[in-house]
């Protein structure tokens, strides 16, 4: 039976997630957190919207065998392919997504926003629909960015080769006014500095995490399932990649990102 101790499963295709998880840890301290990446099916973003379902479907069973309380779904892919699918089937839970945060670089007025994020991310009507609801108040361009997820995976070890396909991918948007970019994949974050480094002037990116954050600590107040008063936080990793150099590599991004 969970309860206000319980913890909060975080989940994604692979290490992107730990992105988001940075930001939970940091701004819900009370919450203890069990992280699960999928990273022997990662990427999500390369494979068909059913694929993705059935693979989400089977680490929440993963994650609510341990005893969580709420999911957050912290893969884009995963929310925009999956979420309403696994909302229906755990009725009794708060499940929350990330989403590309195309609203937050719209509401910060900029006026030329690159979308970055997978391909399916991108193909989907989901993405589709976000666009066309702000394309009257800025000018929106979307760059699907095949394999820069999985390059991504293999941590501070890929870095060479994550700047060459970044350089390679980014090639057709550099010069183009750009002022925003939002980071659609929660794979990217963790080279945010190496994509504003594509740029010859100033970008600001945006990933959304603070105001899924916020709108998790209402749903676990809402379901009387907010923690406070809890001294030490706890933070549990779970792969289904199930390596001592696997587990590492995610203690190593959670504490000190990529070494950019």
């Amino acid at each position: 039976m969970v309860n206000q101790q319980s913890p909060i499963g975080v989940l994604d295709s692979g290490v992107g997630g730990i992105s988001t998880l940075q930001t939970l840890t940091k701004l819900l301290p009370d919450e203890d957190f069990i992280f699960y990446g999928d990273s022997a099916n990662a990427p999500y973003g390369e494979k068909d919207a059913t694929t993705v379902q059935t693979l989400a479907n089977n680490v929440i069973e993963t994650l609510r065998n341990q005893g969580v309380k709420a999911i957050v779904i912290a893969c884009n892919t995963a929310t925009s392919a999956a979420k309403p699918q696994l909302m229906t089937a755990y009725p009794d839970m708060p499940i929350l997504g990330i989403e590309p945060a195309l609203k937050e670089a719209v509401d910060a007025g900029k006026q030329h926003i690159l979308v970055m994020g997978t391909p399916l991310t991108i193909s989907l009507p989901k993405y589709r629909a976000q666009v066309a609801r702000f394309a009257d108040q800025a000018d929106i361009h979307s760059l699907p960015c095949p394999g820069l997820a999985d390059r991504i995976e293999q941590g501070h070890a890929g870095l060479l080769e994550i700047t060459a396909h970044l350089t390679e991918l980014m090639a057709p948007v550099v010069n183009e006014p750009i002022d925003g970019v939002v980071l659609g994949c929660t794979h990217y974050p963790f080279i945010g500095k190496l994509i504003q480094a594509q740029f010859d002037h100033h970008v600001d990116l945006y990933t959304g995490y603070e105001g899924l954050t916020n709108y998790l600590k209402r749903q676990l107040a809402d379901h009387d399932l907010l923690r406070s008063g809890h001294t030490k936080q706890s933070v549990t990793f779970m792969s289904s990649r199930d390596t001592p150099a696997e587990l590492a590599l995610y203690q190593q991004l959670f504490a000190n990102g990529i070494g950019l």
